[in-house]
């Protein structure tokens, strides 16, 4: 596994399937079925073209963009009545410290083993990024992903027109190296499409809540253990869906597709429900939700 920042055996495998199915849906299926030199050939080109350059922007961010560095003086503010809700430890109660690192832990915040540094609002480690998804860097890998998809399912309408088209012609057909381009990138594609749309959809599901995926697992833990002790567990952090929606992706939705990052706050506190419900107490069920990691 390589070290955050350096280039990676996964994101060169990640560079080479972006370049192969690029060529070979613009200079082999477009070229093929439409022909480049035609106004729909062209279009098309210049479509997947502009979807694939915006592919390649966003994974460099999502790969080069740091997730979020707690820093080193950070101290919880206990009395403070800006943060409500103070994640502690499962086991005796204390406010989360971080042995490794040698500080406290803001909210949302985890250490991560393959980068060996605690991550602000961490969402998951990603082999394909060599780098943690967390507060800075979670809206730029959203639309990476987003981007992908309707390339990925872009490029399989081409494919699939192409092979349509040079069907009734195949003794016509061109050389038998057009076919293997394209049965490998249909290869490529099928899995991939099918892994990037399920990728989307959870992230999608977990923005609507206003969880990270560690969260998630949190709270199916959280949610047992207050359901076995006779409580409600209501997730802190989730406000709405159309306030869990800004949180992420900005109070703009003309910038939701902008590969810009411009998370609400700093990544060291966090809106939560108790400040849109404050005759609702917070409870002891975040200390019961969240451990240190």
């Amino acid at each position: 596994m390589g070290r955050p920042g350096y280039l990676t055996l996964p994101i060169f495998a990640v560079l080479a399937a972006i370049g192969y199915v690029y060529y070979t849906t613009v200079f082999v299926a477009v070229a093929g079925w439409l022909g480049l030199s035609t106004a729909a050939g062209v279009a098309n080109a210049a479509a997947f073209t502009a979807l694939a350059a915006a592919c390649l922007a966003t994974y460099y961010a999502a790969v080069s963009r740091d997730p979020g560095r707690v820093p080193p003086a950070f101290l919880p503010d206990v009395e403070g009545a800006e943060t409500p809700v103070h994640e502690v430890k499962r086991k005796g109660g204390d406010l989360r410290y971080c042995q490794k690192c040698g500080h406290y832990k803001p909210p949302r915040a985890h250490h991560c083993r393959v980068c060996k540094r605690c991550v602000l609002k961490m969402d998951h480690h990603c082999i394909w990024i060599n780098n943690c998804v967390g507060h800075e860097n979670y809206k730029i890998f959203l639309v990476f992903v987003l981007y992908a998809v309707i390339a990925s399912f872009y490029s399989m309408i081409l494919i699939v027109g192409s092979v349509i088209h040079s069907a009734p012609k195949d003794e016509q057909l061109s050389s038998d190296s057009s076919r293997t381009l394209i049965i490998i990138c249909g290869i490529i594609l099928c899995p991939l499409t099918l892994a990037l749309s399920v990728l989307l959809g959870w992230h999608i599901h977990l923005i609507l809540q206003n969880k990270t995926t560690i969260e998630y697992h949190e709270g199916v833990r959280a949610m047992w253990l207050a359901e076995k002790g006779g409580d409600l567990y209501h997730h802190p952090y989730d406000l709405g869906v159309y306030e869990n929606l800004i949180s992420v992706l900005g109070r703009s939705i003309f910038c939701w597709l902008c590969p810009v990052s411009v998370n609400t706050g700093n990544g060291l506190r966090f809106r939560a429900s108790y400040d849109i419900l404050p005759s609702t107490p917070p409870c002891d069920l975040q200390k019961i939700a969240l451990h240190s990691h």
